[in-house]
């Protein structure tokens, strides 16, 4: 399965879905760096996108991405992951 990575000029996030998240156990794992639109989760970069990664890995399910360049994403001004 390709993953959307989402990257503006200062930042960076994996789009998944939020079910995948929940699949995987990560719910307590997820910062409230990353974001929240309806079903999708923007994981970002530094940290979170990597907890799903490896998440996966560990689960033989590789994750491969496909970059997207977006100069001004909406993605800040989603719901934060931690006020949920």
């Amino acid at each position: 399965m390709k993953y959307k990575f989402i990257e503006d000029p200062g930042h960076g996030w994996l789009e998944v879905e939020r079910l995948e998240i929940e699949r995987l156990c990560l719910e307590d794992q997820i910062s409230r760096y990353s974001y929240v639109r309806g079903a999708k989760v923007y994981l970002e970069e530094d940290c979170d996108a990597a907890v799903f990664i490896r998440a996966k890995t560990a689960r033989g399910e590789p994750v491969e991405t496909v970059s997207v360049y977006q100069e001004n994403t909406p993605i800040r001004n989603y719901e934060s992951w931690g006020d949920l």
